[in-house]
């Protein structure tokens, strides 16, 4: 999926089509205030008016983690769209901190998600951990599910370190310390894993397509 350049005007129009009352009366309240009004007063300007204040933060947060500029921008206002659900869901105090959490866990995902597909084990920093994760990586379920069931295709050593490193999130560092296997062994294991998973993935995704 790709966002092109009008994506964030596009969003603002769109909910401005729903507008209740003035952008410029939601820009005098705090966010709690205004986050109040979209998840129980169903007023989408409010999201307007978080949209405008904190996009440019998560789009920056989502280009330091994901580098590339269109899969950021992408990112960004699928972060958003996300929101729409989860501002209604959960009770938040401090709305701030929350998001920068739900956006660097979003990132976390995708560069996860990266590495099982492509191999690329340099795009995630070794000491970068999960935060929250029962509140902000709802939209990974489905994806650890197909891990969970591919886990019992490999041998010992790469079912625990795979399911270490990609369910329960820890950091290479950290899985060898646990294991007793060395750093270069961790990756090794993880690599050699996430390739059988690959390939037991892509046998199902075929089967599938035959039915």
């Amino acid at each position: 999926m790709h966002c092109n350049s009008n994506a964030h005007a596009q969003i603002i129009e769109t909910l401005k089509q729903h507008a209740t009352i003035p952008i410029s009366e939601y820009r005098k309240l705090s966010d709690e205030e205004v986050i109040y009004r979209y998840a129980k007063r169903n007023e989408a300007q409010a999201m307007t008016c978080l949209y405008e204040r904190y996009a440019h933060l998560v789009l920056g947060v989502c280009l330091k983690y994901l580098k590339e500029t269109e899969t950021a921008k992408d990112a960004t206002q699928q972060i958003f769209i996300k929101l729409l659900d989860d501002l209604k869901r959960f009770e938040i105090n401090n709305f701030k901190p929350w998001l920068l959490k739900v956006v660097r866990n979003y990132c976390l995902v995708e560069l996860r998600q990266s590495i099982l597909v492509k191999g690329n084990h340099t795009s995630l920093p070794e000491d970068l951990e999960f935060e929250d994760p029962l509140e902000t990586l709802g939209e990974a379920e489905v994806w650890e599910d197909r891990i969970r069931t591919a886990l019992t295709g490999l041998n010992e050593a790469q079912s625990t370190c795979v399911s270490m490193f990609y369910l329960k999130r820890m950091t290479y560092k950290v899985v060898a310390s646990l294991t007793g296997y060395s750093l270069a062994q961790v990756k090794s294991h993880i690599q050699n894993g996430r390739r059988n998973i690959k390939q037991q993935l892509t046998a199902q995704h075929t089967i599938s397509e035959k039915k």
